[in-house]
């Protein structure tokens, strides 16, 4: 056990691979499973509430409902995959499973199974995103070269929900506290961050929250792009990610640290 206490940072470039390599091998096993669960609630979304409310809505912004909650749930599919994947899975596999404290006995360092852990996340976010993206191009609600572009966007709201969801799982003593973290923050999220209606209905002071939450960059990145509008403020919305992705990183390292070795 003493290895938890040291080596704490990423000892080399590739070695998160190993982590995403074992995680990608055990979830090949139930594959369609996962991929229905990660589709399901984004698809509801776009079918239930695109019908139901896009008949009484018309457009919004100059597009259908219809197209405008689609592009929305393309950022919102990632961030819950990637979310559930780390505050549930990797979370089972730090304290429940052991699976960890089996590779820090290998030339594995904590930074390496965390930096792995999130690219496995990620990995699962995009393929959710791009799922949800493929659907709406071929219902006619975006454009195909769209989603050349919001690829990358996609991986990097990934990330970022992964390295956030890592605090969560780092301090959280057991499940229950998990949900705490799903109904307090990332339901509210979604509702607030431009994904269901247009952020400027709101009031003045929650519009001002909801440019600092993570999920409002994505779709502001993601949204324009899939309805063939331009893209504002790139560079912001890029640097928030990445600073999301970037910071709690290292905050996670630090609390897990201290956890590992407790």
């Amino acid at each position: 056990m003493g290895r938890f206490s040291t080596e704490a940072l990423p000892s080399g470039l590739l070695n998160w691979v190993a982590v995403w390599r074992r995680n990608f091998l055990a979830w090949k096993k139930v594959a369609p499973a996962s991929l229905l669960g990660n589709l399901a609630d984004p698809m509801i979304y776009i079918f239930g509430l695109g019908s139901g409310l896009g008949v009484m809505l018309g457009n919004v912004g100059g597009v259908s409902y219809s197209a405008f909650l689609a592009a929305g749930m393309v950022a919102t599919s990632a961030m819950t995959a990637s979310t559930f994947e780390t505050i549930y899975a990797t979370f089972a596999r730090m304290r429940d499973h052991r699976t960890w404290e089996a590779m820090l006995y290998t030339k594995l360092t904590l930074g390496d199974i965390v930096l792995g852990e999130m690219a496995w996340a990620a990995t699962k976010a995009s393929i959710a995103g791009t799922a949800i993206g493929i659907v709406t191009a071929t219902l006619a609600y975006s454009e195909w070269d769209s989603l050349i572009y919001v690829l990358p966007v996609i991986a990097l709201t990934g990330l970022a929900f992964a390295s956030l969801s890592m605090v969560v799982a780092a301090l959280a003593p057991s499940y229950d506290y998990l949900v705490f973290y799903q109904s307090l923050v990332i339901t509210p999220m979604l509702v607030l961050s431009g994904s269901v209606f247009p952020v400027d209905q709101l009031p003045p002071m929650l519009q001002r929250i909801t440019h600092l939450l993570p999920l409002a960059h994505s779709i502001d990145l993601i949204r324009p792009a899939m309805l063939g509008h331009p893209v504002p403020d790139i560079t912001l919305h890029l640097g928030a990610l990445c600073l999301y992705i970037v910071l709690p990183f290292f905050v996670s390292i630090a609390l897990l640290r201290r956890r590992l070795t407790q």
